[in-house]
């Protein structure tokens, strides 16, 4: 690598790395907002664990907000060398466009693929283990924060609610029973829901029905016909599977369409984020590098948010489909980041013409 490839990496490394610390620190006190699931982790397994779980939140969300703060932070990288005159030397030099953006491009793939395999497996099993996602919340198919489970086993009938779950789905918090047959009991609210074998326990809860008052009953058990594994599986949520584990489960096969098409999409759309954080960074190079001396920054970062959210919108809309199958998953996942590619590489080729 030459002076050049250093001056330039370093230049947009402090940028893009400011404004990926800006958006973590702002994600995380949004996270830290949530009060409820806060006090809930931290009175289940301490205080150190509830910030644990905000910072992994936060890493999860920055991850999925990196083809934005990459752009955003490219922008003022490139701006602030072309404000200090810097790449106008480069352009004067000879050096061409993708000389200059050769080393920042191999830097952010390889770094793409160590957040893919690394630090989004690490948070992964961080928020598993202490606050794990409700299934169907990844592709908005459920509210926030509730769980539902349709139960039967000798005759009984009903549905669960619940707020919160452990890892596998065994033991449910703020749990509510409302019963589909004729029972006794035609609501039953309770802390907490254990699965035992062949059945749902409930510590201590609350029956409710019509026609007397709410009383409480201790030990109270439901029949269920599923097993831990059944509803490990029920409850499963591809935010909160590893890619390593993705790949092993889908080797394996997946019969479900709508489960293998989310895992899929999120497997491919793992892998992709390389060319998907390089698009970002196409883009940033091709509508900054024309820019005149007299250039003001309010319109580079003004351009800069706009394209940022098109990119993100387009992205999450991909997501979504190909997560619901609407779309085949690696189409989805891969056409945004290689349109990206596209468009940015067509408008640096056309001024690196008028360059020459």
């Amino acid at each position: 690598m030459t002076r050049i490839d250093w001056l330039v990496l370093n230049r947009l490394a402090t940028r893009i790395g400011a404004t990926v610390f800006i958006f973590y620190g702002l994600i995380a006190l949004v996270e830290s907002l949530d009060t409820w699931r806060f006090n809930y982790v931290a009175q289940e397994k301490g205080i150190g664990l509830a910030i644990l779980m905000v910072a992994m939140s936060a890493v999860r969300w920055t991850i999925k907000t990196l083809p934005v703060t990459v752009l955003l932070g490219a922008i003022i990288g490139f701006v602030d060398l072309k404000a200090r005159h810097e790449l106008t030397v480069i352009k004067a030099s000879g050096i061409s466009l993708w000389r200059t953006v050769r080393a920042p491009t191999l830097a952010l793939m390889v770094i793409s693929f160590v957040i893919a395999l690394g630090a989004e497996t690490i948070s992964t099993r961080v928020n598993r283990e202490l606050s794990p996602t409700p299934p169907g919340q990844a592709v908005l198919l459920t509210p926030a924060d509730e769980i539902w489970l349709e139960q039967e086993g000798d005759g009984a009938h009903y549905v669960m609610l619940a707020r919160s779950m452990s890892a596998g789905g065994a033991v449910l918090g703020e749990v509510t029973v409302f019963q589909l047959g004729a029972s006794d009991i035609p609501r039953l609210e309770a802390s907490e829901a254990r699965l035992e074998t062949g059945q749902w326990v409930f510590p201590v809860a609350i029956a409710r029905s019509p026609d007397q008052p709410a009383r409480t009953v201790l030990n109270f058990a439901l029949p269920t016909r599923s097993t831990p594994s059944e509803i490990n599986l029920k409850l499963a949520s591809t935010e909160d599977t590893t890619f390593f584990e993705l790949v092993d489960m889908l080797q394996r096969g997946v019969a479900d369409p709508s489960i293998r098409a989310a895992s899929t999409m999120r497997l491919v759309k793992l892998m992709a984020l390389p060319l998907v954080l390089t698009g970002s960074l196409f883009i940033a190079f091709a509508f900054t590098a024309g820019y005149r001396r007299n250039a003001q920054l309010g319109p580079s970062v003004l351009y800069g948010m706009v394209l940022g959210f098109i990119v993100f919108v387009i992205t999450e809309m991909a997501d979504r489909a190909g997560a619901t199958g609407v779309l085949d998953p690696v189409f989805a996942a891969v056409a945004p980041a290689l349109i990206a590619i596209f468009v940015g590489i067509t408008i640096m080729l056309y001024k690196e013409d008028g360059w020459t």
